[in-house]
């Protein structure tokens, strides 16, 4: 199976278990799926529905029990173990709820950090697009300050942009507000919004808050390991 061009990714017949026994636990009980490219979808459901399993799996972060995951055209479940390293360091960008910026790096040196890590040369146009990254988000100011010197709301800014400067197939945001307040939240899934919708980029979100849900151009709940 392979992805069409309106879709960043699919799952077919997706199921996940976890132990033996009497002990078993089914994550995620045949589940298909297609993501739309250039589309803002949360994943949402109560605590132990799925909905991280689900995104670990699409992500490649997991591996299914059974069923498929194709991104970008290409099976995960074809790749090794290296190559799905290679694959996600290009194809897949993550947003996380405790931002995991470098303390001893400026925000400008976070944001292009993927690029160091892989292998790739700083040149002008990776300056040029970190910046114009930094502009949309609202840190442009703020490039020369260590996290510690940032908002949490400017942290997961600069976290959503250091996302971003690789260009990814898809970006995963896992509970992206979850330390963040009220004004901080609003803020970063707007960004979020505006990352699918001005970059053309396809975002991800599981989130268990319906607030941040409605932000999303799509709502996918999930109960028992199951869309419903």
């Amino acid at each position: 199976m392979t992805t069409t061009p309106q879709q960043a990714a699919s799952a077919r017949g997706l199921t996940k278990t976890y132990g033996q026994g009497d002990t078993q636990v089914h994550a995620l009980r045949g589940i298909d799926l297609d993501l739309p490219r250039r589309g803002f979808t949360a994943i949402m459901g109560p605590s132990g529905s799925g909905k991280s399993t689900l995104m670990h799996c699409l992500a490649g972060l997991d591996q299914p029990s059974g069923g498929t995951v194709t991104v970008a055209g290409t099976d995960l479940g074809t790749l090794d173990g290296d190559a799905l390293t290679i694959f996600r360091r290009e194809h897949v960008g993550f947003v996380f709820q405790s931002f995991n910026l470098l303390p001893m790096l400026t925000a400008g040196e976070n944001i292009v950090l993927p690029l160091e890590l892989g292998g790739g040369r700083i040149d002008d146009a990776a300056r040029e697009r970190a910046r114009m990254l930094a502009d949309v988000l609202g840190v442009a100011d703020r490039l020369g300050h260590r996290p510690a010197e940032l908002s949490g709301g400017q942290q997961q800014r600069v976290a959503i942009a250091r996302a971003l400067i690789t260009q990814p197939d898809l970006l995963f945001a896992d509970e992206p507000t979850g330390n963040l307040d009220s004004t901080a939240s609003a803020e970063v899934l707007d960004h979020l919004r505006r990352s699918a919708r001005e970059f053309g980029q396809t975002v991800v979100m599981v989130t268990h808050e319906r607030d941040a849900a409605a932000y999303a151009d799509c709502v996918i709940t999930m109960q028992d390991g199951r869309i419903v």
